[in-house]
């Protein structure tokens, strides 16, 4: 039998138990296609307005963004001027999630198969593994910082388990290994029942989130009297600390920016979620109450964690964990618990869909959702990631040198649909290898995608290296713009090379669809 298909059959790796799967009555390629990559139905789609909103409930209250904001503040900015960086960085948020997003409500198809339509069938696999990457690494490094907040609890709990962190292997202490396994099992088995499992822990958990930092920016408010320190004050360790002029608009400007560079993984593979929307009204109110919304309500808990503690003992703290110490024993686990929640939903989202989905794409007839998700997770694990938190190195060079490429590769996906094609996608060619496809291109390969990627994605490099090298320093001031620049010159350089002479056709792909709840 070839591997293509041109007769009516089911849908190979239709997971147990499903039903109602309908036939394909057009070709498709098992290397190219399974249940868990094929494109959704619109009928029947869940993700709703509020899934979405509990999304970013979730994301935009991550461990990492607090210890992001939080250093505006350490670097000279007061309460007005973060809010307004955050406001800043969270329009330009909504308006690249939402054109993402789009994409993913109208083709309907995880993320490697959307590249597929500007980098080709084969050429997916460039933005998919990129991205993947970048999740599998962070997927470790997020389920260890969850483990420290872990260790908290239990020790809040079990004083006497303190003996546990008396030794240590790889690396970590002893009671570190059992949070860490057991956080790591809890988010595999979670991620293995699918995209809809993750819906469902998502609009759960993004209201206990909101709730649980409310109440801990209350409970500071209520330590210190209603003394919060709004501005930082002249000096700081005699230096000079609150910025004024130029130097504060720059801050300001570089922390809207970075606020974006965060989240440049997530307007990448947005729309892994959106496939499952039930209109683009949903994707444009869940965006606005979860963006600009929530993060100006993050941007208020920031400044009342921050400058609440400042007032208590004249530091500056990294993150809510910092905080969570000086709580009495009852609140102190909720908040804990509050704190494993949100992580581990972050990772989810964040970091455990998209590899999941790069992976079966590499291997359709091998590779389900679920099996991806567990290699995925073994690789998170192996990798000892608090190792590679603990390596400025790592972090710094090798990560930050595979996210710097994300702003390259968005551009060039984002041109190609919007600009280029305008909106065109045939749908079930993005899953065939025959040569008058329309997105085999050359052996399956968009050369003109990959030409225009290099040159951008090493240029945006560049600028992430540019405070760890000398010959690079020159760039540093461009530093905290690097994923804007980068995507911009990306767009342009696709623009010049693309081929407009291709015929761009229109077709849906409901034809060989499967329920999006899945």
């Amino acid at each position: 039998m070839s591997n293509t298909e041109c007769t009516s059959q089911p849908v190979e790796n239709e997971p147990h138990g499903a039903v109602g799967v309908d036939v394909l009555p057009v070709a498709y390629d098992h290397r190219l296609y399974n249940y868990d990559i094929a494109p959704s139905k619109k009928e029947g789609r869940t993700w709703s307005s509020y899934n979405i909103f509990a999304l970013w409930a979730n994301d935009v209250h991550s461990l990492g963004n607090y210890t992001f904001a939080i250093g505006m503040f350490a670097l000279g900015l007061g309460a007005w001027q973060i809010l307004l960086a955050m406001g800043f960085g969270s329009l330009f948020l909504l308006v690249l999630l939402t054109i993402s997003g789009f994409v993913g409500y109208k083709v309907g198809v995880p993320f490697p198969v959307m590249s597929r339509i500007s980098f080709g069938v084969r050429g997916a696999h460039i933005p998919a593994l990129f991205r993947g990457g970048v999740a599998i690494a962070w997927f470790g490094i997020q389920t260890y910082l969850a483990s420290l907040v872990c260790n908290i609890l239990v020790l809040a709990l079990f004083p006497g388990a303190s003996g546990l962190t008396d030794h240590k292997l790889l690396g970590l202490d002893y009671l570190g290994w059992l949070c860490f396994a057991v956080l790591w099992v809890i988010q595999v088995i979670i991620a293995c029942y699918g995209i809809e499992m993750v819906r469902k822990f998502e609009a759960y958990s993004g209201p206990i989130i909101l709730v649980t930092f409310l109440a801990m920016a209350i409970a500071v408010v209520v330590q210190v009297h209603g003394h919060i320190t709004w501005e930082p004050k002249a000096m700081l360790g005699g230096k000079p600390w609150a910025l004024h002029g130029w130097d504060m608009w720059h801050e300001i400007l570089a922390g809207a920016s970075g606020w974006v560079a965060i989240y440049g993984t997530f307007v990448l593979n947005f729309c892994d979620f959106t496939r499952g929307a039930k209109s683009k009204r949903s994707i444009v109110l869940g965006n606005i109450a979860g963006i600009p919304v929530n993060t100006i309500f993050f941007g208020c808990i920031v400044v009342l964690l921050a400058g609440g503690r400042f007032t208590v003992d004249g530091t500056v703290i990294a993150g809510p964990e910092d905080v969570v110490h000086t709580f009495s024993t009852p609140f102190l686990v909720l908040a804990c618990l509050a704190l494993v929640i949100l992580t581990v939903g972050v990772n989810l989202m964040a970091n455990f869909v998209a590899p999941a989905y790069a992976l079966t794409n590499i291997a359709p007839k091998k590779l389900d959702f679920r099996k991806s998700a567990i290699i995925s997770g073994v690789i998170g694990f192996v990798i000892l990631p608090w190792n590679l938190y603990n390596s400025p190195t790592v972090i710094n060079y090798f990560l930050g040198g595979l996210g710097a490429v994300l702003g390259p590769l968005f551009g060039i996906v984002m041109a190609d649909y919007w600009v280029l094609r305008k909106q065109r996608v045939n749908v079930p060619d993005l899953y065939t290898f025959d040569k008058n496809g329309d997105y085999f291109y050359s052996n399956g390969v968009n050369n003109r995608a990959v030409i225009a990627l290099v040159p951008s994605a090493l240029i945006s490099i560049a600028f992430a290296f540019s405070g760890q090298i000398h010959a690079l320093n020159s760039l540093s001031g461009y530093g905290p713009f690097s994923w804007f620049i980068a995507a911009g010159i990306a767009v342009v350089l696709y623009l010049v090379v693309a081929d407009r002479s291709r015929t761009f056709r229109d077709v849906d792909g409901e034809a060989i669809a499967v329920q999006a709840h899945h």
